[in-house]
């Protein structure tokens, strides 16, 4: 082989090497979409049992109509498909993952905790203290609001069961609701859903009252 076709042979090499090496360089890993990273912070609002679609259509109507878009980004109820069985028949329902809880996704003033907190049936947020609510971090928002990899959803992180102090024939006192200062025994406890069942005696008769973790104390 005659040494210009070696030395064309080796620019051959080279320029084919040059390629695959830009080649590779331009790769990139997958981009992740986290809600977590949109404007605002993300906090939980409680609301009134089944009040949760009653509170966003007013929040929205209040965003509306004071011009708080830019202020109140965005409201958002965490729901889950179920598998139920119905005469007999399995099918799949969307269910709230956690009743009574909204995430509002908004800018940390405490004139803006305050619209959203007086709010035709929201009871108030989750948070240390009532004027500075505590905003979710970012593994809480990641578990309820699956991120994305270059548009495809990721599984969903499995729910923790909730803790608590309560067991069946417990004694507690009821904080808050109609029935606030009453006391009763825990008859079924719901961990999935937060919520216990309280006999409460109400004119001489038990009455099961069904009410959340966060009413009741124990005595």
């Amino acid at each position: 082989m005659s040494d210009s076709t070696l030395h064309d042979h080796d620019e051959t090499v080279d320029d084919v090497v040059d390629v695959e090496i830009f080649e590779a360089d331009d790769s990139v890993e997958p981009e992740i979409e986290s809600a977590f990273d949109r404007p605002g912070r993300w906090y939980i609002v409680h609301t009134f049992a089944g009040h949760e679609k009653k509170v966003i259509s007013a929040l929205q109507n209040i965003i509306k109509s004071r011009e708080l878009s830019e202020q109140i980004y965005e409201i958002y109820l965490p729901e889950e498909d179920v598998t139920e069985f119905k005469s007999g028949k399995k099918v799949t329902v969307s269910k709230r993952m956690f009743p009574s809880y909204l995430l509002v996704r908004c800018e940390p003033d405490p004139e803006i905790f305050y619209v959203i907190g007086s709010t035709p049936g929201v009871t108030g947020f989750v948070g240390a203290e009532k004027t500075r609510p505590t905003a979710l971090t970012r593994r809480e928002v990641d578990n309820i609001i699956r991120p994305v990899v270059e548009g495809i959803e990721q599984p969903q992180v499995k729910r923790r069961t909730p803790t608590h102090e309560f067991e069946i024939n417990d004694t507690v006192q009821i904080k808050s609701g109609p029935f606030a200062t009453f006391s009763g025994h825990v008859a079924e406890i719901n961990d999935d859903q937060m919520k216990v069942k309280v006999l409460v005696d109400i004119f001489g008769r038990e009455t099961p009252v069904e009410l959340d973790f966060t009413q009741i104390t124990k005595l």
